[in-house]
Formats: structure tokens, C-alpha cells, sequence
């Protein structure tokens, strides 16, 4: 008993450690979040919005270790949460999140350092782009975001590396993965945001501006200018 609880806490110490990997646990997107940022909220990630009012501060400026909360959209009807990580800039966030990507024909995998750009007009982070593992690159839908959810108080890392190993301990995977937990190791490189050239968002009475597209280009581009010289 004791070898698994460490061999659990050694999982959860590489996830909060290790840049861009992914691990299969077959765990859902709500217990993860609760875990990383202290947030207990129980319930279908649709409802985080509105059980947390009164509980907690919401808003719409991203702060680190508070959740991300996602509006269902296509086809995710039960909506996302993700854990805020890292602020890169104002319209760039890592986040870690469970249950997002598809990476061998399966869900459930738990990814850390995932890149969220913001692409709504007024950077109000109603509507985000989320890096998708499996294509290492942006996805191309859109979310729509209700906003953020604050913590009395962030947790601190070995407090949640704790409470994220209790939750492994509880939720053993549904299906062993048949090929090793970690699948990309490194950074992912600059989301690419030249997207002027790709198909226009179906969403109604959303376009992304010239001037928006060429604030993303030229961020892109100093945040490639300091990882060639890191």
C-alpha cells in the first residue's frame, strides 16, 4: 500500500514538474481541478459557473491557481474546467487540465502546461483557443468561457501534488494505456497564430480584427525570440 500511495505521489510530483506531457489516468476534468486549486465545487463542469456564486469570486481576468471555467459548446455538453498555472502574457496561459485531448483513441488523460490563447476582440478571455496535444498545436475550435473562478486562497504546490495523488489513489484508469504515459516530453513549440489563413469562425457575429491578429502575430514572435535564446 504504502509503494502505490508513493509511486502516486511520484506521478503527481513529474506532472507539476514536467513541461507539455500527458499521462493516462482515465480521470475526469472536475476532480482534477478541485485538486489542483482547492475549489470544491462538486457537479458536472457546467455548473461550476453558477454554484460558485456566493462562494466564491468570479471574473474575468485570469489569475494563477484559479479555475477556468468553459460554457458548453459542440460537443462538449457538459462543459470544462482547467486549473490556471502560469500567466505568459495577457492573452497567454498555461493551464492544466484532465480529459481533453484524445491521444490514443482514449480520454482521460491528464495534460499539464497546456497553452490557452485568448481571441476574443476585447481580451476579456470570453473566447479562447486551446492547445491540443495529440497535433502539438492549436486547436482550431473556439471556446466560449464564462470566466474564472478565485480561491479563497491558491494552493500551494505541494498541497495540491497531495491532494492530486489522494485523487489518483481513488480513481484507478478505466483502460491501461498501451504505450508509455509520457508523450512529448518538451515545451511545445510557439503556437502558431498566423490565423488570417485559416477558415473563419462558424460562430455567428464572431471575427477575429486585423489588429487583433497582428497582436497575437507579434507576440508569437517575441515569445519565439526568447526561447531561441533560453
Amino acid at each position: 500500500m504504502r509503494k502505490t500511495l508513493f509511486a502516486l505521489v511520484l506521478i503527481a510530483l513529474a506532472l507539476v514538474a514536467s513541461p507539455a506531457n500527458a499521462l493516462y489516468e482515465g480521470l475526469q476534468c472536475v476532480p482534477f481541478a478541485r485538486a489542483l486549486t482547492g475549489v470544491t465545487i462538486f457537479g458536472d463542469a457546467h455548473t461550476w459557473w453558477n454554484q460558485a456564486e456566493g462562494k466564491y469570486q468570479r471574473g474575468n481576468a485570469p489569475k494563477v491557481g484559479a479555475v477556468m471555467a468553459f460554457i458548453p459548446h459542440g460537443n462538449m455538453r457538459l462543459g470544462h474546467v482547467a486549473a490556471v498555472r502560469k500567466i505568459v502574457d495577457r492573452r497567454t496561459l498555461l493551464i492544466s487540465h484532465a480529459n481533453w485531448s484524445t491521444i490514443d483513441g482514449m480520454r482521460g488523460h491528464i495534460e499539464e502546461d497546456v497553452r490557452v490563447i485568448d481571441v476574443s476582440e476585447d481580451n476579456d478571455w470570453s473566447r479562447v483557443r486551446v492547445w491540443y496535444t495529440p497535433n502539438s498545436a492549436l486547436g482550431g475550435n473556439e471556446w466560449p468561457l464564462h470566466g474564472f473562478i478565485y480561491p479563497e486562497k491558491a494552493r500551494k504546490e505541494k498541497e495540491a501534488r497531495a491532494a492530486l495523488a489522494s485523487v489518483l489513489a481513488k480513481t484507478p484508469p478505466s483502460r491501461p494505456s498501451t504505450k508509455p504515459a509520457v508523450i512529448e516530453t518538451t515545451k511545445p513549440k510557439p503556437a502558431p497564430v498566423r490565423v488570417a489563413a485559416a477558415a473563419p469562425p462558424k460562430s455567428a457575429g464572431f471575427t477575429l480584427s486585423n489588429g487583433l491578429l497582428a497582436e497575437l502575430d507579434k507576440a508569437a514572435k517575441k515569445e519565439a525570440k526568447r526561447a531561441r535564446k533560453s
